[in-house]
């Protein structure tokens, strides 16, 4: 008696579909499970046993013995604990085997047979599809996650008694009625309001400069560091930032929604990520969670920061060794994880934005209220390594608020206002690189940099003088290309000139303080 029934397992943010193949046959009773498999996988086995007891499905004094192909790539994770059940249900001949054909089963058992929540469900339910698979079963929790991917009938089971009754009946009315599909309006759920209640540009008093830079930023999708004393509104102005990005588009939400559905933080009740994500990790956080990693490698803050923010605050307080790592993602992207196991490959296209203080107390370089000595402001300057600082495109100071500015009664510009002008930089960065593998203007490497950055000879005796008075290298001065792009994108001009070239030297980071 033997079945083989489907089920998927997880390759960073990708899938691949996994053979569960059960064998029950004469022999000393006993019950093992093989095929390069994880502590939680292990353990699927008193689940299974107990939760099939708990159902009046007891299993037969027999050796039953279950494999979880392919036996070469490791296998992690509680979701294997529904498709092996399955299998030895068929395999004893409670229901016929054609009745699994086609279909991809996936869930955790609780030991009362209740079906509970996994995560990774829409990778897994992407790959199904893409194989010709017509049918998925999954946690009832887990079924409008699966069902935005078109083209598969996914269908949410909250008992294994579901299952089974779904299992055995022959007509498929009464199937239907059993296990109903699960249907999402995908396009209607991706239109609904993308921004909601997010905070508002319009709140923030003065900082006129620094928003002019969150402007600049969110159009070329730069990274951004804000200096400036203790209320001064970095925070504030950053948690703004995803307000005037441009909405995600439907590939884009996918792609987000999968990588919140790998590491398990998908919100119950929104399948789709609609909202520009926005990451905020405390200075606190270790360099495996905020790369991603451990032994079971699992997406960090900087790909669940993936097509939106990640807002370092206190940058000197983060841990050294965590911010240098982060040099290679913000280059490349991606963050690759090897482990002994394999490796797998995440998605980091984020937008870097940092805040700080100019020094411990906040508040140099006015010396009438600064108490740090020179030798501690440049420790702590120097925890931030040059080559971070040189990945940066935009620096800006704050100072502190006016009274008068706090007390104005006119509002300052709305975050739709701003971002009307994003778009429209946007746009034309969508259609100046149509065909090539660039998106923003932070994505240009050297010879786009060459193509679309073109100086005349004006402008570039400008940028020689520049070059050697802000001491800058040779990535620093691309930057400040990119930067004057955006600039001139956001002015609607195809030419670079010297004034597009002086705010973009204007937001590079000082060495005053680095000195």
């Amino acid at each position: 008696m033997y079945s083989i029934i489907i089920s998927g397992a997880l390759q960073g943010v990708s899938a691949y579909l996994v053979s569960v193949e059960a064998d029950v046959a004469q022999g000393l009773p006993g019950f093992s499970m093989v095929g390069s498999l994880g502590s939680e996988v292990k353990e699927s086995r008193e689940r299974v046993t107990v939760a099939l007891k708990n159902v009046g499905m007891n299993l037969p004094p027999k050796r039953i013995t279950v494999n979880l192909s392919p036996a070469d790539i490791r296998k992690e994770g509680s979701a294997f604990d529904l498709p092996i059940a399955v299998g030895i249900l068929e395999a004893m001949d409670f229901f016929d085997d054609k009745a699994t054909e086609g279909i991809l089963f996936l869930g955790e058992l609780g030991l009362d047979g209740e079906i509970k929540r996994v995560r990774g469900v829409l990778p897994i339910v992407r790959e199904a599809a893409a194989r010709g698979i017509s049918q998925c079963i999954v946690p009832a929790e887990n079924a409008a996650e699966g069902a935005v991917i078109p083209g598969i009938r996914v269908r949410g089971a909250a008992h294994i008694r579901d299952v089974f009754a779904f299992l055995s009946e022959k007509e498929e009315r009464k199937r239907e009625e059993i296990l109903p599909g699960k249907s999402v309006d995908v396009e209607a759920l991706f239109h609904e309001d993308r921004y909601g209640e997010t905070a508002d540009f319009e709140d923030v008093c003065g900082q006129e400069a620094a928003k002019r830079a969150a402007e600049i930023a969110a159009a070329g999708f730069h990274n951004l560091l804000m200096v400036g004393p203790p209320g001064a509104g970095k925070s504030m102005i950053a948690k703004r930032i995803p307000g005037i990005l441009p909405p995600l588009t439907l590939e884009e939400s996918l792609e987000v929604t999968s990588v919140a559905s790998v590491a398990g933080v998908l919100e119950e009740g929104r399948p789709l990520v609609r909202m520009r994500p926005f990451r905020s990790p405390h200075h606190t956080i270790s360099r495996a969670a905020l790369i991603g990693g451990s032994s079971n490698p699992r997406p960090g803050m900087i790909s669940l920061a993936h097509r939106g923010v990640l807002f370092l605050d206190e940058l000197p307080e983060f841990g050294r060794i965590a911010l240098d790592s982060l040099r290679q993602p913000l280059e490349d992207r991606v963050v690759s994880i090897a482990r002994a196991g394999g490796s797998v490959i995440y998605p980091s296209d984020f937008m870097l934005v940092c805040a700080m203080n100019p020094c411990p107390c906040g508040y140099y370089p006015d010396r009438n209220r600064c108490r740090c000595t020179e030798p501690t402001i440049q420790k702590y300057m120097g925890r931030v390594s040059g080559p971070i600082l040189d990945r940066i495109d935009l620096c800006v100071e704050l100072q502190a608020v006016d009274i008068t500015g706090l007390n104005r009664k006119k509002k300052s510009e709305s975050s739709a206002e701003i971002r009307s002008r994003v778009m429209r930089a946007r746009e034309i960065q969508t259609g100046r690189f149509e065909g090539t593998d660039c998106r923003f203007n932070a994505d240009m490497e050297g010879a786009d940099i060459e193509r679309y950055c073109q100086l005349g000879r004006k402008e570039q005796e400008f940028m020689e003088q520049m070059y050697h008075s802000l001491k800058l290298s040779a990535r620093a001065y691309h930057r400040v290309l990119k930067v004057a792009r955006t600039v001139a994108d956001l002015e609607g001009e195809e030419k670079l000139n010297t004034q597009h070239l002086l705010e973009a030297c204007f937001y590079r980071p000082s060495l005053e303080y680095w000195m």
